[in-house]
């Protein structure tokens, strides 16, 4: 049977070796255990490091020097200890300067001998600038000062607000790229390069078939993959997904369907896996750095956001974090679902229109 006759539109789509095909494809993953773990554990991994990085913590005590041994110096160490964010302690001029030099501390208050004070840190510290305004504002207490207008504090701590709840989403449609790309595109690939390909080109099965089986494996492994991270998310972390399970299920749908058309695209022609890393880096790396994984794409100037909202892992983030975040509709996540299924369109056209056996 030609393959004129085998890629005919009237072929059922899903057909017996359709269904056989996909079956393959879930095995040879599921007997790789390097796959499982970076495709289950490692994204549970990742998490866990960030939320620690980034939990809820009571605020830092800012240590600062208050120099010399005058009474002066006495009475600001005295006004600043008032401040219960401050860690105070009097050193000699020489001590101090090895405290803020080796970054024990991070700001030196020096009484002067006209009565001011003088604030020495260094600038490019976060840190130090906090230290700065914290002592002064100690120290002008304690010199008498009194403030205008009487102020309270409410802290937020609102599930969807934490740093954690914007990276979880990030990391789920990064391991969806990451997933779809390297899954779909390195085993093609691989089977070109051990001569395996052109021997499926006498079997009865179209290249849609063949090609389309493993979008259906990726589809699959894919649902325990983002059932796990957002259920361990939810446990440990309390991330929340205010959005429809449904709505949930289509954006990762989309999402897969697009990745996996990239990653079947770079395989259609690549004969080496050198050649098809290489490619898969130069699709993947812009997408790590400008859609918005681990901070807000909206950081990058004016002028790249067009290119940066038409990447596909900008709009499967967006989507995300507008569903399980904020709970939004299809107003929102709608046009970026529908940016998804022309990735996909494209992309797939492409692919079967390239694809090559051999």
């Amino acid at each position: 049977m030609s393959n004129l006759a085998q890629d005919s539109p009237r072929r059922r789509l899903i057909s017996d070796s359709l269904v056989q095909l996909s079956s393959v494809r879930f095995k040879e993953f599921i007997r790789e255990p390097e796959a499982l773990f970076w495709t289950f554990a490692f994204p549970i991994l990742l998490a866990i490091g960030l939320g620690i990085a980034f939990r809820n913590r009571p605020a830092e005590i800012v240590h600062i020097a208050v120099v010399g041994s005058s009474p002066e110096a006495s009475r600001v160490a005295a006004a600043a200890r008032a401040d219960s964010g401050l860690a105070v302690e009097v050193l000699s001029p020489d001590s101090a300067s090895a405290a803020i030099r080796t970054g024990r501390v991070a700001l030196l208050v020096v009484p002067q001998p006209d009565g001011r004070v003088q604030y020495q840190f260094d600038e490019t510290r976060p840190d130090a600038r906090n230290a700065r305004l914290l002592a002064d504002n100690a120290i002008q207490r304690g010199y008498g000062r009194a403030d205008q207008v009487r102020v309270s504090e409410a802290h937020v701590r609102e599930r969807g607000s934490r740093y954690i709840d914007f990276v979880i989403p990030g990391l789920l449609g990064m391991n969806i790229m990451g997933s779809s790309i390297w899954g779909l595109g390195y085993t093609i690939v691989d089977a070109r390069r051990k001569k395996l390909l052109k021997r499926l080109v006498a079997t009865p099965m179209s290249r849609a078939e063949f090609l389309v089986s493993y979008l259906v494996s990726r589809i699959a492994l894919l649902v325990g993959e983002v059932v796990v991270l957002l259920g361990f998310a939810a446990l440990f972390f309390g991330v929340p997904v205010r959005g429809s399970v449904l709505q949930l299920i289509l954006i990762v749908l989309a999402s897969v369907f697009a990745f996996g058309g990239l990653g079947l695209l770079i395989a259609s022609r690549a004969r080496t896996i050198e050649g098809a890393s290489g490619l898969m880096n130069v699709a993947m790396m812009p997408m790590w750095v400008l859609s918005g994984v681990f901070f807000s794409s909206e950081n990058f100037p004016k002028a790249f956001q067009p290119l940066i909202q038409a990447l596909p892992l900008t709009a499967t983030n967006n989507a995300l974090r507008a569903s399980m975040l904020r709970g939004a509709g299809w107003t929102v996540v709608g046009p970026e679902v529908a940016l998804l299924a022309l990735w996909a369109v494209a992309t797939l056209w492409l692919a079967l229109k390239w694809f090559r056996w051999r």
